[in-house]
């Protein structure tokens, strides 16, 4: 057993860095970045542009403008009527959408590796010839809107959600939801998403990832051809948000039609800004993990299949992104069991980490699994451009992934111990509890959908 673990740590270990050293970068004189993942398993090649523009850079009054123009890039250019990019995608066997974030913007295309000259023509058209018009605002915007009715109005759990957010957040823009709040939906102007796009849809904001069955070499000269002219400008200053600490807990309760409740907790948490110095974004990763990183992980060990108290548990954390960071659990409760109960529990399970640490079995587990995680998503090429995007959107670059993963297998007991004692702690909380009311049986059941909701 020893012998076969030793070999899927080395397995593991030669792919992380097989796959890294198969990335290639170039900067357009414009200021694009260009970067390349090759991987020749399909014919199969992912063009990702993303702009270091989300929610979280808009203004008050202005919130989901981000979103709104994520939409009107689908609305046509002098070149490219409305309509025509997602056909001439769809007609060359490719698939396409975007998705806008508090961190960026994205937008996708993933087809045969003959097309990528289309899929590079068309990008490129819109980063700077949009046609934005009063009467594509005006019917989108509206379609925008019921987007928010739908997905967040009208589905009990992303109300939560936003709430939750707008309490927890007093001062980061974070406290703002990606889609906008319906009053600035109802008052934004075409004139704004002008603004917006002509603020930072250009290439020195942009980083161009295109990943599959290429060559780099090819890849830099289409991206002179298509992206080269596009002229570079002058990006606004970006405000250094920053939050102030907490100081005692926060609780908020919100009624909304539903079938059942649901306890949702929240605690501040650091992120990465110096990946090679920082540990305890690190430690909290892992601490997740043993939360809730299986099956056989504690919550869902102990509240779910034990103790049944809970009938689904949750533990999420991301320790990179452009703000400040959460530690958030949630869970269900199982019948006859009730809100009070469930957080009794939650609050023993955190209790005993803080007291008993974690074992050496444990640790070993998670690591394990992210290790094996990683191998398995590298079998998506849309993942390993999604990846590198990311990375270079939020600023801590493509490069720091190898790192990333050193630096979690590096993480001992006690550091996870420490983090939940410093963060998991009452002064650092916000409870958020969704309380049932009777469903309107006239309503449609809203099901979960794309990130992205164009119509």
């Amino acid at each position: 057993m020893r012998i076969y673990r030793f070999f899927v740590a080395l397995l593991v270990a030669g792919t992380l860095q097989v796959a890294q050293a198969e990335v290639f970068e170039h900067t357009l004189s414009n200021g694009l970045k260009v970067i390349v993942k090759e991987d020749h398993r399909a014919p199969v090649v992912v063009q990702q542009i993303w702009y270091k523009a989300g929610s979280m850079d808009e203004i008050t009054g202005k919130t989901g403008i981000a979103h709104v123009l994520e939409h009107l890039m689908f609305k046509g250019t002098k070149q490219v009527p409305a309509g025509e990019f997602s056909r001439r995608i769809a007609a060359a066997g490719g698939r396409e959408n975007a998705f806008t974030s508090y961190d960026y913007t994205a937008y996708f295309q993933q087809l045969h590796k003959s097309k990528l000259p289309l899929a590079m023509r068309l990008e490129s058209d819109r980063m700077h010839g949009l046609n934005l018009t009063d009467a594509e605002f005006s019917k989108e915007i509206k379609v925008v809107m019921e987007e928010r009715r739908m997905r967040t109005d009208d589905d009990p759990h992303s109300l939560l959600q936003e709430k939750m957010m707008s309490v927890i957040f007093q001062e980061h823009p974070y406290q703002h939801p990606v889609i906008g709040w319906m009053s600035d939906l109802e008052t934004l102007t075409a004139a704004d998403a002008k603004a917006w796009y002509r603020q930072w849809y250009a290439p020195n904001n942009a980083t161009l990832v295109i990943a599959g069955d290429v060559d780099a070499s090819v890849v830099f000269k289409l991206a002179q051809r298509y992206y080269g002219n596009i002229p570079r400008q002058v990006l606004p200053i970006r405000r250094n948000f920053t939050e102030p600490a907490q100081l005692g807990i926060k609780h908020l309760a919100v009624k909304a039609p539903a079938e059942l409740p649901q306890l949702v907790m929240s605690y501040h948490a650091p992120v990465l800004s110096k990946p090679a110095q920082d540990w305890q974004p690190y430690a909290l990763e892992i601490m997740v993990g043993v939360l809730d990183g299986s099956e056989s992980a504690r919550l869902n060990k102990h509240l779910v299949r034990e103790q049944q108290i809970a009938s689904a548990v949750g533990v999420g954390y991301d320790s990179a992104s452009r703000g400040p960071g959460l530690v958030t659990l949630e869970a269900t409760p199982s019948t006859g069991k009730t809100i009070g109960e469930v957080e009794a529990a939650l609050r023993q399970e955190i209790a005993s980490l803080v007291k008993d640490g974690v074992s050496a079995e444990e640790l070993q587990r998670v690591k394990a699994q992210v290790r094996a995680g990683e191998v398995y998503k590298l079998d998506s090429v849309f993942y390993q451009a999604m990846q590198i995007g990311q990375m270079e959107s939020i600023g801590l670059g493509h490069k720091t992934l190898p790192l990333m993963l050193e630096k979690l297998q590096a993480v001992t007991a006690e550091q996870v111990q420490q983090v939940a004692l410093t963060f998991l702690q009452d002064d650092n909380l916000t409870v958020a509890v969704l309380d049932p009311q009777p469903l309107d049986s006239n309503k449609k059941k809203i099901t979960e959908g794309n990130r992205h909701a164009r119509q």
